[in-house]
């Protein structure tokens, strides 16, 4: 790897601390060391906060706002980012669809909607999963009939993240059924305030509301916000799924809470024991610090794959397998190691300054990160179709 991309990243990195350390807000860095609920005004700040550094969308070309970053300081950014407990980086506008405008959409679809997702005016959503074509995608159903200068959208999308936030949709329909079921598909942005369509909550375990179901119905939607061509729709989910590659936020969320769980242990209880004292959490820590160590090498040479350009396509499903599963599995070590504070669930806690019930003042938000990422094998991809991707790219099977 060319040393100048090197040492970009290692600067970029320590700007990253730097910034944790001397910029970022008390008060909204502290509701996301404790993992409290943030609302979409929080989500806001957050997002102009890296926009006023230039990060947000620093992978983007320059030409459309952004930096240019080589695949390893886009990895080393939300690597950081993760491991210094920062808030999610909300990406449906910044990683999802706007590469994907920039790359396919028309002029006019560039300047009307890459500003607003810069300065985060717009908030997005992602719909592609329906019930019954979630992991299998090409099986989605929603109808887009075209009806003069307009589609008709008919059909229903479930999971569909911060939905109730949303201004726009970006929806993959299906648009003709010839051929093979993907040759069908349609890249669509749609209004949310569009008449028709409707948004019910799905609550999760975690007592919060992070997915909803859509509803469209009759949705008139212009066609002019048709992205591309009509019938490309799955090779523009392809590429948007191809951007996200990096992976960096997994390793770092791996790190982090591998980091506050031997934190944890070393903190003596009220018997004065401490549970790093226990042979058994100390072998368990152990070999998390072996598959960590492995991931983070893994990933790193991933990456350098991509700067090369010799990657597979099966390294990123790789890391998203081992990855999600080492992140759940220290979590739940992390419950464990609470004691009688990992039984006490106090979801009022997460949305106030109110401590909860029992333990550390991060209990309660420990809980609830353990609880929504038990859905990490399963968004983005189940572990089932990262390892038939793995399977088929580096196998050959």
């Amino acid at each position: 790897m060319n040393k100048n991309v090197r040492e970009r990243a290692q600067r970029l990195r320590e700007q990253v601390r730097q910034f944790c350390r001397q910029e970022m807000p008390e008060a909204l860095l502290d509701k996301a060391h404790r993992h409290q609920v943030l609302d979409k005004a929080d989500y806001v700040q957050w997002m102009r906060l890296l926009q006023a550094k230039g990060w947000v969308a620093g992978h983007w070309p320059k030409a459309y706002g952004g930096q240019e970053w080589s695949a390893l300081e886009r990895f080393v950014f939300e690597d950081e980012l993760a491991r210094q407990g920062c808030p999610w980086i909300i990406p449906f506008g910044v990683k999802y669809v706007g590469p994907v405008i920039y790359s396919f959409g028309s002029e006019v679809q560039k300047q009307r909607f890459l500003p607003g997702i810069l300065s985060t005016e717009a908030f997005w959503a992602q719909g592609y999963s329906e019930p019954g074509a979630g992991s299998d995608l090409a099986g989605l159903r929603t109808q887009a009939v075209r009806d003069g200068d307009h589609y008709l959208v008919t059909g229903q999308k479930v999971w569909t993240t911060y939905a109730q936030w949303a201004d726009w949709l970006f929806c993959l329909v299906r648009t003709g059924n010839e051929g093979k079921p993907q040759s069908g598909i349609s890249f669509l942005l749609i209004d949310m305030r569009s008449p028709g369509v409707t948004v019910k909550p799905i609550h999760t375990m975690d007592g919060y509301v992070h997915v909803n179901e859509v509803w469209l119905d009759n949705v008139r939607v212009p066609a002019e916000n048709l992205v591309g061509e009509e019938g490309k729709g799955w090779q523009y989910a392809k590429f948007l799924l191809q951007n996200e590659r990096t992976a960096g936020a997994i390793i770092g969320q791996a790190w982090h809470v591998l980091d506050r769980l031997k934190r944890l242990a070393r903190e003596a209880d009220a018997s004065g024991q401490r549970p790093i004292e226990q042979p058994l959490l100390r072998q368990r820590i152990g070999g998390f610090e072996l598959r960590f160590m492995a991931l983070q090498e893994v990933a790193y040479q991933a990456v350098q794959a991509m700067v090369d350009g010799s990657d597979n396509g099966g390294e990123a499903s790789l890391i998203k397998i081992r990855g999600t599963e080492l992140y759940q599995d220290v979590a739940q070590a992390l419950v464990e190691a609470l004691g009688p504070a990992g039984i006490a669930f106090d979801s009022a806690a997460l949305h106030s300054a109110t401590l909860p019930p029992l333990g550390p003042d991060d209990s309660g938000g420990i809980l609830k990160e353990h609880f929504y990422n038990r859905a990490a094998t399963i968004f983005g991809g189940s572990s089932e179709i990262q390892r038939n991707i793995v399977a088929k790219v580096v196998l050959g099977l």
